[in-house]
């Protein structure tokens, strides 16, 4: 037992010592980060988080943070909605040609990103989505997200069919069996959808970077990278607290969603 505590705690530290190094990089200067490999700083730069605030540009990085939560939210909210439900449909539902829709939507999780961006780009050019935030709120909307929709499914599989039969006996519709009945029992499922969708929307460069092209409208994945295009010089101490700013709203929903997040992925595909 007290090994298995140590390993546990070694791997631990080995995990968070980049959070702990990016944190004291913040207080150093440009010579200590690229020249030193001591953790704390010999010298601390106290400003660099004011500094780093104020951008380089007309806009600071709280119009940024704003941004993203403009893009995030909407996201993760649109992407729990459609994804419950369609998967609500192919775990409950018979229908024709369930199988083939189901086997065709599990399919477009082995299609790279690389493969799809193109025509998703000439496609939202031509809805004249692009410049906002449309490219990803929509998809979301529409359930276009294969993994969430699996992943729900197989929750939904491990729910016993008698408590939809019960709902049914005491005048519960589809619907109502849904929100009242299956639901409160997926939250563990739908916390996890929820945690990695909100990661992996607040840290997206790529997508972004094609898709927005206004600076005041970048997110903070793009204020980043702006803020070392913008001078000759880079201010790595300021880059680094902002990167650690950017961080910090990812590790908070985290941990504070850690005991849904760590029971939906145990019991995704379980039976009941």
């Amino acid at each position: 037992m007290g090994f298995t505590i140590a390993f546990l705690t070694i791997s631990a530290l080995i995990m968070v010592y980049p959070l702990i190094w990016l944190f004291f990089a913040s207080f150093k200067p440009n010579n200590e980060i690229f020249g030193s490999l001591q953790l704390l700083p010999k010298q601390f730069v106290w400003n660099s988080y004011t500094n780093g605030w104020k951008g380089s540009g007309q806009f600071t990085f709280g119009v940024f943070l704003l941004n993203t939560i403009k893009m995030v939210v909407p996201v993760v909210a649109f992407t729990v909605i459609s994804s419950t439900i369609v998967a609500y449909g192919f775990a409950r539902f018979q229908f024709a040609l369930k199988n083939v829709f189901f086997a065709i939507m599990i399919s477009t999780l082995m299609l790279p990103n690389a493969v799809i961006i193109i025509p998703r780009f000439i496609l939202f050019k031509e809805f004249g989505w692009l410049n906002s935030y449309l490219p990803f709120t929509m998809p979301a909307l529409f359930a276009c997200y294969p993994f969430f929709i699996f992943m729900m499914v197989q929750f939904f599989r491990g729910l016993p069919r008698e408590l939809d039969e019960s709902a049914t006996i005491d005048g519960c519709n589809s619907f109502g069996i849904l929100t009242k009945i299956l639901m409160p029992l997926c939250k563990p499922a739908i916390f996890s959808s929820a945690i990695f969708q909100f990661i992996w929307t607040w840290n997206d460069f790529f997508n972004s970077l094609i898709y927005i092209n206004s600076v005041k409208k970048f997110t903070l994945a793009l204020g980043l990278r702006m803020s070392l295009d913008v001078s000759s010089a880079a201010k790595w101490n300021e880059v680094m607290a902002m990167s650690m700013v950017a961080i910090i709203p990812c590790v908070i929903i985290f941990f504070f969603s850690q005991k849904y997040f760590v029971e939906g992925i145990a019991t995704t595909g379980l039976k009941g």
